[in-house]
């Protein structure tokens, strides 16, 4: 392990202010979609009986779940991806007792919308962070990028160990609602919301440390061109569209267990010393695949159940929604291991180990 590290000293999440159950959401589906039988059966049972209750949802209006407007779906991706991580990061700020004059650098992925400047020009100007910040936009990572993210921050964090950092994870679902028959299109309309989260990290070499920091020791990635097709966003008819593929659990699975163990085994680890799992909650047959892969106990995943019941799978900040509600709702006593698992486009996976 390290000697030099990184702490977390701040973690807040933001959704926009709709919320949608899954049965009024199976209502719009069938009232404002010509659905085929077998479409509408398969909505019906996703929706209605359902691992999760309700979705956060960038929408103005319910006439938007029909827009087809490239330009549109974008102009919604910015709107809410600039109102929701705003209040993540001036929330994670004012929890850190941080003013953001102070920042200096910010790490922002997504990969819901396209942007150029990307969301990190509208957050350095909503919040009123310094002009001459390190900043870095990240793509094209899908799910996963939460994890890197906070790889790239933690490395700004030892160029830089006077000041704070922020990273921030931030996905518009909704703006790349696609329909369609495939089963893979029905599942991703099913279980898709919206939602940001927004972390301060500090260096522990020039910072008070706080008995409350989490120290992220060390970081672990995988990228298997093989399974590329399995999940994708592609591009047709100008817009977004979700790739997921039936095999995803059990790749999922198989890869994040494969990072998992290089990163135990590095840092002198077993599976039995981790004493909190904060795994992204892509569905439920993704966490019991995990749970079968790492052979875990059945409540070791019962923070990603949580957010997955509560928030569906909001792509890239899911896995910090869960280990926020670890942190609110299950702390682990100080000096207790924690692994953060995710996985995404690519097809790729990642592992963070962090010490309570």
């Amino acid at each position: 392990m390290r000697n030099h590290h990184v702490r977390l000293r701040a973690l807040e999440t933001a959704n926009p202010t709709w919320y949608v159950p899954q049965a009024e959401a199976f209502k719009h589906y069938d009232t404002n979609f010509n659905l085929g039988e077998t479409e509408r059966e398969l909505y019906k049972r996703l929706l209605l009986d359902s691992a999760v209750e309700g979705r956060y949802i960038g929408m103005d209006n319910i006439d938007q779940v029909k827009e087809t407007n490239p330009d549109e779906l974008n102009k919604r991706y910015l709107k809410f991806g600039r109102e929701i991580t705003v209040k993540a990061v001036r929330q994670a700020l004012d929890q850190a007792n941080i003013d953001p004059g102070e920042v200096g650098g910010l790490v922002v992925n997504s990969c819901t919308g396209y942007l150029c400047p990307g969301l990190s020009s509208y957050i350095l100007e909503d919040v009123g962070l310094p002009t001459n910040i390190q900043y870095v936009d990240i793509m094209g990572m899908g799910c996963g990028a939460a994890l890197p993210n906070l790889s790239t921050a933690s490395g700004i964090v030892a160029c830089n160990t006077e000041k704070p950092i922020l990273s921030v994870a931030v996905e518009i679902c909704t703006a790349t609602l696609f329909m369609g028959e495939d089963p893979g299109l029905i599942v991703s309309n099913s279980i898709f919301g919206d939602g940001a989260s927004a972390a301060v990290l500090v260096s522990d070499s020039t910072v008070e440390t706080n008995s409350d920091d989490i120290v992220l020791l060390d970081y672990e990635s995988g990228l298997f061109p093989k399974y590329r097709t399995d999940l994708q966003y592609i591009t047709e008819d100008h817009r977004l569209r979700n790739v997921l593929g039936k095999r995803v659990p059990v790749i999922g699975a198989k890869t994040i267990k494969e990072v998992a163990n290089r990163l135990l085994e590095r840092n002198g680890l077993s599976k039995d010393q981790i004493s909190r799992w904060a795994v992204h909650p892509g569905g439920t047959s993704v966490l019991e695949g995990v749970q079968r892969s790492l052979k875990l106990k059945d409540n070791d995943l019962s923070h990603s159940y949580h957010v997955f019941k509560h928030f569906g799978n909001m792509s890239s900040p899911s896995v910090m929604f869960v280990l926020k509600h670890i942190l609110e709702n299950d702390r682990p006593n100080p000096g207790e291991y924690g692994l953060l698992l995710a996985f995404g486009a690519g097809f790729s996976a990642f592992a963070v180990l962090v010490r309570f």
